[in-house]
């Protein structure tokens, strides 16, 4: 998932969240139990407060421009939270690289099996997982590598960028190929001494 990606599912879960708190906070300071215990400056709340009325909903639907307007808000609403749906799901794993001539592609998976079979074999690489994430014509590479316990993280990856990275641009040419790296550690047992 893009960075872009996620700090905007964050504020928009944020957002939500600020706005439902302040909601429930509203509807609960009319009950008694909260309304008698918060502090007398506080602006209170009746209980026998009606939002919204037949008498004020009637004033509001004798504008000509309100019911067009609640309808348009609606539904911008909705579109953006299909269009937030879609993004979600769409930015997933690749499937399929489509090659120079027409009809002729290269699995994705194909591809992300050699790259994880070219990073495993790097010296100080106990294990290599890779994944192709995002769109035929801009690529990222998700490459998760175990390293062994006396490995050096800079020599692994300047060998992995110099080889595996750099055959799977050539490979993937002209489109741009992106790669994140993330680097663990195979736990390390001492020995016991009895």
């Amino acid at each position: 998932m893009s960075r872009l990606r996620s700090s905007a599912n964050r504020s928009t879960l944020v957002c939500a969240a600020a706005v439902l708190l302040g909601a429930g906070a509203v509807l609960a300071s009319t009950t008694a139990p909260v309304r008698d215990r918060i502090p007398a400056a506080w602006p209170r709340i009746g209980a026998d407060r009606v939002w919204l009325d037949e008498e004020m909903l009637g004033r509001w639907r004798d504008h000509g421009w309100w019911t067009p307007v609640v309808i348009a808000a609606l539904a911008a609403g909705a579109v953006l939270f299909l269009g937030w749906a879609l993004a979600q799901f769409r930015s997933g794993r690749l499937r399929e690289l489509p090659l120079g001539q027409p009809g002729v592609t290269l699995s994705a998976t194909a591809l992300a099996s050699v790259m994880a079979d070219r990073a495993g074999a790097v010296e100080g690489v106990a294990r290599a997982d890779v994944s192709l994430l995002g769109r035929p014509r801009r690529l990222r590479a998700r490459i998760t590598l175990v390293l062994a316990p006396d490995a050096s993280p800079e020599a692994v990856l300047r060998e992995l960028a110099g080889g595996t990275v750099a055959e799977a641009r050539a490979a993937a040419a002209p489109r741009a190929l992106e790669a994140d790296v993330r680097l663990t550690t195979r736990p390390h047992r001492a020995p016991r001494i009895r």
